[in-house]
């Protein structure tokens, strides 16, 4: 499947409110949501579906509301094997990525670190944006999957990123 970027749609943050009261009301619980991901930056390209990042207690917390998600059409999936991931398709296409993050680790999750430092240092969402081309260039050509071409821009500015908030570096990329 190509990857494509398109425009910033001004319709993202409301799309994401909307997956994410429907994700609260399919496991009834109060959980914190908040957009991440490329959609989650005003101005920037994207691929045409929404990264949520939704804090759990716990995993049994998550445990407990999976088969309510997985009624309401969301079902597991991903590489990623640092967290829970579920993804929501519509009409064939993915349209949404819910990002299940536990309470003692929400302050350090680098996605919100990642998501916070775009929209505030717009030099590093210029490099992030020319990265993002050049991995839809790569994958095409076939040199390079889409997430490994991008990841050196994303550890870079994470890094940056988390050495301003006095953490340490950590990997990015956890497929």
């Amino acid at each position: 499947m190509p990857r494509i970027l398109v425009p910033y749609d001004p319709s993202w943050p409301a799309r994401f409110a909307s997956f994410a009261s429907e994700l609260r009301e399919l496991a009834g619980a109060d959980w914190a949501i908040e957009h991440i991901g490329s959609t989650a930056i005003p101005g920037m390209r994207a691929k045409p579906i929404i990264d949520l990042a939704v804090r759990i207690r716990d995993l049994e917390d998550f445990g407990t509301h999976l088969t309510a998600l997985e009624s309401g059409g969301w079902r597991r999936g991903s590489a990623v094997r640092s967290h829970p991931v579920m993804i929501l398709e519509r009409e064939g296409a993915r349209v949404a990525i819910a990002h299940f993050f536990t309470a003692g680790e929400w302050d350090a999750v680098h996605q919100r670190i990642l998501r916070d430092w775009l929209r505030s240092h717009p030099d590093d969402a210029d490099l992030y944006v020319h990265a993002k081309c050049d991995a839809v260039a790569a994958a095409a050509r076939g040199t390079s999957a889409y997430n490994a071409a991008k990841t050196p821009v994303i550890q870079e500015i994470v890094d940056r990123a988390r050495a301003a908030r006095g953490l340490p570096s950590v990997p990015v990329s956890d497929k």
